[in-house]
């Protein structure tokens, strides 16, 4: 078995409870990370025989893009848009975090995690 690590996935997007959040946005930052099995794609060293970054990468692009009020409900999506798109994923680890909160204090990020196993 194997991880693949995608990390600080940058995208502006339009999360958030408040009508501004919608209107304005904001910088986020994602954090993914997959469990496969790479011994085949480590012998072979060919890109078929493991899970493509670039699609997981579009896959949060995506979805990112997709309006929310809630971090949870945005990483829900990505965790099953990749079980349903790649097979091959066993386990998902997803944080996203929004950079600089309107929740009126000094906070850098929040961050939200989500891990799921295939059934």
């Amino acid at each position: 078995m194997g991880i693949i690590k995608l990390k600080n996935i940058r995208t502006y997007s339009y999360h958030g409870c408040l009508i501004e959040e919608g209107k304005i946005g904001s910088d986020y930052l994602v954090d993914l990370e997959i469990k496969t099995d790479l011994r085949k794609s480590a012998l072979t060293d060919e890109l078929e025989d493991t899970v493509d970054y670039v699609i997981l990468n579009r896959i949060v692009v995506e979805e990112m893009a997709i309006r929310a009020k809630l971090l949870e409900h945005v990483a829900h999506r990505i965790i099953v848009r990749i079980f349903n798109e790649l097979p091959q994923v066993s386990r998902i680890k997803v944080g996203v975090s929004k950079i600089n909160p309107p929740i009126g204090g000094d906070v850098a990020a929040v961050t939200i995690e989500m891990e799921e196993f295939r059934n």
